[in-house]
């Protein structure tokens, strides 16, 4: 990983923790999975986020745009679902 990829994905995380009181407020949560290559952030909404019908918006009215709105470089937010083992 390039030191550009690390600073990028820190400053992606920090925005994330901005975030993170609007949406535990709600009961919710995200959790940063990670940052590809291709410059996608992947999350996994938790607690009611996981399970709300408005996710999806939330996803990318809300997390997607704050993210990119810092970070214009970002192409996309994305929700991974955690596989069970």
């Amino acid at each position: 990983m390039s030191i550009e990829h690390e600073e990028l994905e820190t400053k992606v995380k920090n925005v994330i923790d901005q975030i993170r009181p609007y949406l535990q407020a709600d009961g919710g949560d995200v959790e940063f999975i990670e940052l590809t290559e291709n410059k996608t952030v992947n999350v996994r909404l938790l607690g009611m986020c996981g399970n709300c019908p408005h996710s999806q918006m939330t996803l990318k009215n809300g997390i997607e745009t704050a993210v990119k709105r810092v970070l214009p470089e970002i192409l996309s937010v994305e929700s991974v679902i955690e596989e069970s083992e």
